[in-house]
């Protein structure tokens, strides 16, 4: 459940709350984020290791999540954010396991042209930082 929602419940103090307002979440995200911890209770997802051992998520979760987040990009990051926002953290873990496996073994220009990113950085900064960062492509 969410912990926003479970917070607002507590507060309240009534079992009985008919509604609860929700103004971060459109209606058809909210429809998705019912969907999936509806399934959550049902078949609670696998927990995600980290790293992430796949770039796929079906070899990281059930097919039904790896299915549930085979969505277009702004659908998925409308998720993460009503994920953060109603404080439900599988769904959270599930959405940014989900981004972090798409640009797994990316470079960074296929990664800024993928999320639509402009590079402000000058060459001699970009090299300053990559001398900085070379740890990361080691690893």
């Amino acid at each position: 459940m969410s912990e926003l929602v479970r917070s607002i419940m507590d507060e309240d103090g009534d079992e009985d709350v008919t509604e609860i307002c929700l103004p971060n979440v459109k209606a058809t995200v909210l429809q998705k984020v019912i969907e999936f911890c509806e399934h959550h209770k049902r078949e609670p997802m696998t927990r995600i290791g980290k790293p992430l051992n796949s770039p796929s998520m079906a070899d990281v979760v059930q097919k039904w999540y790896a299915d549930y987040v085979d969505v277009e990009k702004a659908v998925l990051f409308e998720l993460i954010s009503a994920a953060n926002y109603m404080d439900i953290q599988a769904l959270l873990d599930l959405t940014c396991a989900t981004v972090a496996s798409m640009i797994k073994e990316e470079t960074p220009e296929r990664i800024r042209t993928m999320f639509n990113i402009t590079n402000t950085f000058t060459p001699e900064e970009e090299a300053q930082v990559r001398e900085e960062n070379k740890w990361c492509e080691e690893a």
